[in-house]
């Protein structure tokens, strides 16, 4: 790597098994709840993807799992761990977040490695997500000012 750049990010864990990520995993101390409050996926053709969100009914907020760890390159850092979606999802999108509950939480912060993996091939319950379809553009097209007006 050049000594001037910096690695590429990772947003989302696929396998808590592959070799990236199985020394976090096994060690319960890098294990870490991500609040959240929704989160969304892009759905519909591509260059007209719109955004729609997912929630859990009747919990303003609630945990991800994820795996964290001190980084040289911008200090504390953390991964949220995905898994196959559930029928709730799939319309939109193939996968999702591992989803906990309050009384998974501890579970997943000091159970086994074998507790973590099972909550990546689990299935998060279809009756506990709720969606909201928007119009809102997945990517917004960036705004260029000239000389002659504002261009898309």
């Amino acid at each position: 790597m050049k000594p001037d750049a910096k690695p590429k990010p990772v947003n989302n864990i696929a396998d808590l098994t592959k070799n990236m990520w199985i020394g976090l995993a096994r060690k319960p101390q890098w294990r870490c709840l991500i609040p959240v409050t929704q989160f969304a996926e892009a759905e519909g053709e591509k260059g007209a993807k719109t955004r729609t969100w997912f929630s859990l009914k009747d919990r303003p907020i609630f945990a991800w799992a994820g795996l964290w760890r001190i980084s040289d390159e911008w200090g504390p850092v953390y991964s949220g761990v995905m898994t196959d979606c559930n029928e709730a999802i799939r319309p939109v999108h193939d996968r999702m977040p591992v989803l906990l509950l309050p009384d998974e939480y501890d579970t997943w912060l000091s159970g086994s490695f074998e507790d973590a993996v099972a909550f990546q091939n689990r299935c998060f319950p279809d009756d506990l997500i709720s969606i909201e379809r928007t119009r809102d553009p997945w990517v917004k097209r960036k705004v260029v000012e000239t000389s002659a007006g504002l261009f898309a």
